[in-house]
């Protein structure tokens, strides 16, 4: 069974580049490595209000684990996180 782990945080203005780097140097170290992780990759976008969002999704076979927390000071709010099971693969 495949399933992709979503993990979504939202930073104030201007602070998603610091957010990127902390998850480059800090969140994928922690996973990279784990028993089954297949395939991990990380987007960034600017909302409608100015503020950044980071998304990390990482593909695994078997249980995932879990990103570490980010630093308060980089995070407008908790981040959210999602798991979903691979129902097909396209095109």
């Amino acid at each position: 069974m495949a399933i992709a782990a979503m993990w979504e945080a939202r930073t104030e203005v201007g602070r998603g580049a610091a957010l990127a780097e902390w998850v480059h140097a800090s969140a994928l170290p922690a996973v990279v490595g784990a028993p089954g992780l297949e395939r991990v990759e990380v987007f960034a976008a600017t909302d409608e209000q100015g503020g950044d969002r980071v998304v990390v999704i990482a593909l695994w076979t078997g249980s995932p684990v879990p990103l570490p927390d980010p630093p308060a000071t980089l995070v407008a709010r908790p981040p959210h996180e999602w798991s979903f099971e691979r129902l097909s693969v396209g095109p």
